[in-house]
């Protein structure tokens, strides 16, 4: 039978999603890609989960596209939603990012899809579509700018040259450095503490943080209101302000 190429476990409140395609770096064809959006559709469906994880087997993370699938005219894209199902729509539950060896051209972008990122010490980045004659644009390009200083983003962008963990925490690329093979277990450490919150307002806090770009000043906080005002209103906003007067674990019910 043919190996799985993503990998999907439950972990507590956490969805581990593993791309298991080692012999190519965990390279992203179309079945990839496919199985990839389906795992997110199962977190963001399951009442059960609260956070994902996304990680690579055999100590490399991604190094984005398959080419030899993109040369035979596969197209690892799914519409409207990009590589991976995240690239243009990432899910409405927080995801993180557990990188170890290289993350690499589109599996950088995958990276890049997530809220945060852990990485063994020995992790690499770099976005080399250039050095191709071709351009990062699931989301690359769009991303770096926003995410670490504009200079700094366009040296990696137009050089095409990878960096190091210590340099990409330095310039606030990724969470936390941990030692060789530790991502998956940080990743997890912090999806337990994210996932002992009230779901509705992760939810709500990631998607008005995500649009915040595209919000003029003057509709901000109106449009902010649209999606803080329903959680503030809930039972769980209820009981999360009960249990802190009666200084106990709170019981979320994501209503």
């Amino acid at each position: 039978m043919t190996e799985p190429s993503v990998l999907v476990e439950r972990v507590d409140s956490a969805c581990v999603i593993t791309l298991n395609r080692p012999d190519v770096r965990n390279a992203i064809d179309a079945r990839t890609s496919i199985a990839m959006c389906e795992a997110i559709d199962e977190l963001d469906a399951s009442e059960d989960l609260a956070v994902g994880i996304l990680t690579g087997a055999g100590g490399v993370f991604s190094s984005g596209m398959d080419l030899k699938a993109f040369a035979a005219g596969e197209s690892p894209d799914i519409p409207h939603r990009g590589l991976g199902g995240i690239t243009i729509t990432p899910p409405r539950k927080p995801l993180i990012a557990a990188v170890e060896g290289w993350a690499l051209a589109g599996g950088l972008e995958v990276m890049l899809a997530c809220d945060m990122v852990v990485a063994g010490r020995s992790a690499r980045f770099g976005v080399p579509e250039v050095k191709r004659s071709l351009v990062p644009d699931g989301g690359g390009a769009l991303r770096l700018p926003r995410r670490i200083p504009y200079v700094v983003a366009m040296e990696l962008l137009l050089t095409g040259d990878p960096i190091d963990a210590e340099r990409a925490s330095a310039i606030g690329l990724i969470n936390q450095i941990v030692d060789d093979g530790g991502a998956r277990d940080a990743a997890l450490s912090l999806a337990g503490r994210i996932a002992a919150n009230g779901p509705l307002a992760v939810a709500a806090v990631k998607q008005i943080a995500a649009r915040r770009i595209a919000w003029d000043d003057a509709d901000a906080f109106g449009l902010q209101a649209h999606l803080s005002k329903p959680v503030e209103t809930s039972a769980d906003a209820h009981e999360g302000a009960t249990a802190f007067v009666e200084k106990r674990a709170p019981q979320w019910r994501g209503a």
